[in-house]
């Protein structure tokens, strides 16, 4: 597939401040022209990969952190911030959002923590202290994608393979470099309980509820100590409270445990070689499909990357659990409550079936949705079967490679969704069932729209 461009001033133009150097003496170091550099660290030329190379001859730079914590965590976070109805009679373009993330980097991002600390004006003040908020914008400042975790995940996954099966390889590691047995006991043994560490036993305890994915996920997780290190600096880095940090530690092992099942150059080659076809995937890595589904989300290795894709988890009445962005920048992954008009709902009736809908948002930008009803691991718990669909996104531009987009006309007509009525101005939508936030209700005693909810402006 064709790699996309990578835009990265803020961090070039960090490390000219770093080494103390002014931009004419960088460019002749790095043997290019002052304007050149200068376009550059506005982000109005790409980092190409001779320049990437140069930078790290000259400075020792790593490229990594031309990926990692962009300022606020990029133009596309700063922009659906600024999306919030506070803003909405200060008309702020994408050619602005650039200026200003080249110009004022940091000022972009303590515009962000400071936003973010405060919920957001449709979020009450209290949410400044919600762990999982917290956790999610630490999430997204890194697109979701840790390289150092990728990294020590591809050298254990290796030295598993070596060893043989995979399932088999991580439970003879646990028990040979960490003393743990891996047992699996009845369900009525582990009662509402799907794993358990027995440290005074030495065992890693599963409940026969949970399928092979699981158990194998489960493992790698138990395997993420031998990243210690990495995830906790990660950790302190995010700078998060007590709560906030123990969730976030816990993602960042999943993360690791994902990465182990499903290495990075091997899972992207399956990926690309294949059009991201999930089932396909999901026989290939022994993995479920919310396993290959989140592990989408995640690759942005520099030089290597794969397609943008976002996910959300919801309900059947369309409570969020789970959202990523990761470098697609979809506004749709802020929606409060999915629209209703988007067709992933359709996963709870059709629980067999793939759902694929290409949809339009206000602002124009389409996406290319694919969506499936998934039953988490361990089956029914107090008589309750729960259920979630879990959706997949990325910009209909880069959805023509999908095996899921084959006979889909990915240039014509889109449906027109919104991010919940509170957000959505759409006029004449049956659908609405309130009013946009800081739109006065409208209405007449004469006559009625397709709509009771009504505003100024419709």
């Amino acid at each position: 597939m064709a790699e996309r461009k990578l835009f990265a001033g803020h961090a070039i133009r960090r490390l000219r401040f770093e080494i103390g150097v002014t931009q004419a003496a960088m460019a002749e170091a790095l043997e290019i022209s002052a304007s050149y550099l200068n376009l550059v660290e506005r982000n109005q030329r790409p980092v190409s990969a001779a320049l990437m190379l140069k930078l790290a001859e000259t400075y020792d730079f790593d490229p990594r952190r031309l990926t990692a914590a962009e300022p606020g965590g990029g133009a596309e976070a700063l922009r659906r911030r600024l999306a919030d109805p506070l803003f909405a009679d200060i008309p702020v373009d994408r050619h602005q959002l650039g200026e200003w993330l080249a110009a004022a980097p940091d000022g972009a991002e303590a515009f962000a923590r400071a936003y973010d600390r405060m919920g957001g004006s449709a979020a009450p003040a209290a949410n400044a202290a919600d762990p999982g908020q917290q956790v999610r914008r630490a999430i997204e400042r890194w697109r979701n994608h840790f390289a150092d975790l990728d990294a020590a995940a591809e050298a254990l996954a290796d030295e598993l393979r070596m060893a043989g099966e995979p399932y088999g390889a991580m439970a003879d590691r646990l028990r040979v470099k960490h003393q743990l047995a891996v047992r699996i006991l009845p369900a009525e043994v582990m009662v509402d309980t799907l794993k358990r560490l027995d440290l005074h036993a030495r065992q890693l305890q599963l409940s026969e509820a949970l399928d092979p994915s699981a158990r194998a996920f489960a493992l790698a997780e138990q395997l993420a100590v031998e990243a210690r290190d990495e995830i906790e600096a990660l950790v302190r880095g995010a700078e998060l409270d007590r709560v906030a940090a123990r969730l976030f530690r816990r993602h960042l092992t999943a993360y690791f445990a994902a990465a182990v099942m499903m290495p990075y150059a091997r899972f992207l080659r399956a990926c690309e070689a294949s059009g991201y076809d999930l089932e396909l995937l999901q026989r290939r890595f022994g993995a479920s499909l919310s396993q290959v589904a989140h592990r989408l989300t995640t690759l942005q290795r520099v030089g290597a990357r794969g397609l943008a894709f976002f996910l959300m988890r919801f309900d059947r009445a369309g409570q969020v659990s789970k959202r990523y962005a990761g470098a697609s920048g979809s506004a749709l992954v802020e929606a409060a409550v999915p629209c209703p008009l988007w067709n992933a709902y359709d996963g709870f009736a059709r629980t067999d079936e793939t759902a694929v809908q290409l949809v339009e948002l206000e602002d124009g930008a389409r996406a290319f949705t694919i969506a499936r009803c998934v039953h988490p691991h361990g089956g029914v718990a107090g008589g309750v079967r729960p259920r979630f669909v879990i959706a997949l996104g990325l910009p209909a531009a880069e959805a023509g490679t999908l095996a899921a987009a084959r006979g889909v006309d990915l240039a014509g007509r889109a449906a027109p969704i919104g991010l919940g009525c509170r957000a959505c101005t759409r006029p004449a939508c049956p659908q609405r069932s309130a009013a946009p936030a800081g739109r006065a209700a409208a209405g007449s005693e004469r006559e009625r729209g397709v709509t009771a909810f009504g505003f100024a402006g419709d």
